[in-house]
């Protein structure tokens, strides 16, 4: 019953708060006299309060511009936790644009949809995602390409890497930044999740959406750790798969030692 009614209510004051945002953020994307960030952002952390989700941060967002982050990807969550710390868009998987209600959510993110599997798309999408960058916009890539389980880091692909050549050629920048971010899923209901329990954050495969974030509401105070790394220069003479690898090493390191040592409960 308390389960119930926590849904209930979560979903009443987000279905709310989209009513009123909503029009204004669809303003800003078609007139482009405004990006909407802080919309954005305040709709984000409407959202992960009423999902349950605690969020502690240790760092921040480089001020150097442009800037791209890199981080582990483990749920849908992700998206949420991050936007709701920082005013970013979202490097995405295209069939997320036809998802309900959480494909117009990441248009309304101004997200870059990516078509992973098809390699002769990829110039183009680093392209644009090259263009955002010189633009202002701080981008998250999820490079692992997928979600994992949220106890190891999955290989960083390196492709998207490249968006970061593109745009040093293609503007006037002769440098930027690329930042590890680890996301570490640390408690349930105040207490160390450990290995077995993680797994009701991950989103992994082919899992249906809805009856996870059904789990996720139910279940509620879930604890999120959101560690920002030291960023990574990239100027024209980088190496993208260096970069790729040391970026992931550091992402590894972080999410290793925050699992192992969880910050106490709030």
């Amino acid at each position: 019953m308390i389960g119930t009614v926590r849904t209930v209510l979560a979903l009443t004051v987000v279905a709310l708060t989209t009513l009123v945002l909503a029009p204004l953020q669809m303003f800003c994307l078609k007139t482009r006299l405004c990006r909407g960030r802080r919309l954005l952002r305040f709709w984000h952390k409407v959202a992960t309060r009423m999902l349950g989700i605690r969020i502690r941060v240790f760092g921040g967002a480089a001020p150097g511009r442009p800037l791209m982050i890199a981080a582990n990807h483990v749920s849908w969550l992700d998206i949420t936790v991050l936007a709701a710390v920082a005013e970013v868009s979202f490097i995405a998987k295209s069939e997320m644009s036809g998802w309900p209600i959480f494909g117009w959510f990441s248009r309304m993110q101004r997200s870059v949809y990516v078509e992973r599997d098809r390699r002769r798309k990829s110039g183009d999408q680093a392209s644009e995602i090259a263009v955002r960058l010189a633009d202002g916009d701080v981008m998250v890539l999820f490079a692992e390409g997928t979600t994992g389980d949220g106890n190891q880091i999955l290989p960083f692909k390196t492709t998207l890497f490249g968006a970061a050549s593109m745009m040093l050629s293609a503007s006037r920048h002769d440098e930027m930044w690329i930042q590890p971010v680890a996301l570490a899923y640390t408690r349930l209901q105040g207490l160390p999740m450990g290995r077995q329990y993680r797994g009701l954050a991950a989103w992994i495969g082919d899992e249906d959406l809805v009856p996870h974030l059904g789990a996720v509401l139910r279940e509620g105070a879930m604890d999120v750790e959101v560690h920002f790394g030291e960023p990574v220069l990239f100027t024209a003479k980088s190496n993208r798969k260096e970069v790729a690898r040391l970026t992931e090493e550091r992402v590894r390191k972080m999410l290793s030692a925050a699992l192992a040592n969880p910050a106490p409960h709030l």
